[in-house]
């Protein structure tokens, strides 16, 4: 290995090291070496088995040297029928609004096992880069984050900050830490223009003024304005609920949120908040009460709840692939429209007894999905704010109606991109018409043939499509599917320890 090269490397490593928030010697301990052999690493003084970098790419949950050094595309054979157990993992969306939240407190929060996905790994770079230790505990995902004395705002990632919408969470907990502080402009899936307006009205009422410039989001924050009068939200949007929520908390005072979203990772931000102390009232509902303090400096623990979108994927790719298999831990109250949409599709399957997620409130079943003739559906299926049918598991129904019999119109009134991106099952042999950019009429049943699409750049269609491609015939390559692994972990390896025959690879 050249000098030149072993620099190099070396500073890859010295700057994932930080982004972790990991000392040398704590790097170190996880390599089973010492504090200055990783000194040397560090400064190209010491030559590296790829073996060895591989270990340290483990370690540092980063990919430091990649043959090709191209995207991830994934092969997948089919058609498949899968078969066995899956557990559903932890919420994405609320793994990602407890981040943020931890920022609020100066003491040490531990998150049990969360989702370990790029939009996190992104999140963790950022906490990183504003002085935030955080560490991996374990191989259950479970996540240490320990907040320095004063962030260093001044020098955020601004690179991994563009490459997730996450980072718009942190202007709720960042307005009583700092009278002035900038955000890069938020990433993350091109979905349309989302304005952040709902974002600023929400958080005006605490002071809040955002001024936006070429490439960021400079917040001036005035510490005399309080809330006079309840805030109502112009739209009952899930992250402009939770930055209202992580605003009041730091209030000494009482706020009242209406028109609020009492979505499922709204629930687990609500939850976390109480055992920082912070009074929330009407969890669950669309007016919450929130009683802040002044001050957050406490241990605390905690588990966020599964993911009712991933659970939702599972049993998409049940449905779609005429399979038999049991999904556990499914948070049964966020999924409840989407289950009796497709009961009167047809869909079988069999449910457990209620039991309580690790949060001790929200509720689980175990499902036991039956292969099922469907038929489309005497209506159009559409969203609506919790408890209506979430408005991120609307992409599914597009490959279930695409197996079932007769014509199915999907209408998501929310985005405008995302229907054009579910024409792409028209490649695989769907019949999917584009009526316009929010409806699509789609007619079955399918028989669908493997063929070669890249990713679009939203998460949801994407999955959508490798879904597809498990009940096609013969070989499909879903290429650059970086934007699935911002919201699923390991999903093709989980599919294929189900029976799936998926291989990841990237062009050399």
């Amino acid at each position: 290995m050249s000098e030149g090269y072993k620099d190099r490397i070396g500073l890859l490593i010295r700057d994932a090291r930080k982004h972790r928030g990991l000392t040398q010697q704590q790097l170190a301990e996880r390599l089973g070496t010492s504090q200055s052999a990783v000194n040397r690493i560090e400064r190209g003084q010491q030559n590296l088995s790829l073996e060895m970098i591989a270990r340290i790419g483990t370690a540092l949950d980063s990919e430091i040297v990649a043959l090709g050094a191209g995207p991830v595309h994934l092969r997948i054979t089919g058609p498949t029928t899968l078969s066995g157990e899956i557990e559903v993992k932890t919420s994405k969306n609320a793994g990602v609004a407890l981040l943020c939240g931890s920022l609020l407190n100066k003491g040490r929060t531990v998150l049990r096992r969360v989702a370990r996905i790029e939009e996190v790994n992104r999140l963790l770079e950022v906490l990183g880069s504003l002085g935030v230790q955080t560490r991996w505990l374990n191989d259950e995902n479970d996540l240490e984050i320990i907040p320095p004395k004063q962030l260093k705002l001044d020098d955020i990632d601004e690179e991994a900050a563009r490459r997730t919408r996450s980072v718009i969470m942190f202007l709720g907990p960042l307005l009583h830490r700092a009278d002035s502080f900038a955000l890069p402009y938020a990433g993350g899936c091109n979905l349309g223009t989302r304005t952040v307006e709902p974002h600023m009205a929400a958080l005006r009422p605490f002071g809040l003024d955002v001024v936006a410039t070429e490439r960021q989001y400079h917040a001036k924050v005035d510490a005399s304005v309080v809330p006079g009068r309840p805030i109502v939200l112009s739209e009952r949007g899930d992250t402009v609920t939770e930055n209202a929520l992580m605003a009041a908390a730091l209030h000494p005072g009482t706020t009242i949120i209406r028109n609020a979203s009492s979505n499922y990772m709204v629930q687990d931000l609500c939850f976390y908040l109480q055992k920082l102390g912070v009074e929330v009232e009407g969890i669950g509902t669309t007016t919450l009460t929130v009683t802040g303090v002044e001050n957050i400096d406490v241990d605390v623990d905690y588990a966020p709840s599964e993911d009712p979108i991933e659970a939702m994927s599972l049993l998409a790719a049940a449905i779609v692939t005429k399979s038999e298999i049991t999904i556990k831990r499914v948070p049964i109250e966020f999924l409840e429209i989407e289950l009796a949409t497709l009961e009167t599709m047809g869909f079988e399957y069999e449910r457990s007894e209620e039991y309580a997620a690790r949060n001790g409130h929200t509720r689980l079943v175990d499902l036991t999905t039956y292969p099922s003739e469907l038929t489309a559906p005497r209506d159009k299926i559409h969203p609506l704010p919790f408890p209506g049918l979430n408005i991120d598991n609307l992409p599914f129904f597009a490959v279930i109606a695409a197996v079932a019999t007769g014509q199915t119109l999907l209408h998501d009134w929310v985005y405008e991109n995302r229907a054009i991106y579910l024409t792409e099952l028209s490649k695989l042999g769907g019949n999917v018409k584009l009526l316009d950019p929010h409806r699509v009429m789609i007619e079955g049943p399918t028989h669908f043939s493997g063929t070669e699409i890249v990713c679009p750049p939203a998460l949801r269609p994407s999955v959508v499509l490798l879904l597809a491609m498990l009940a096609a015939k013969g070989t499909s390559v879903l290429r650059s599917t970086y934007v699935i692994a911002r919201g699923y972990e390991d999903l093709a390896e989980r599919l294929n320890e189900l029976g799936a025959s998926i291989e990841s690879f990237r062009d050399i």
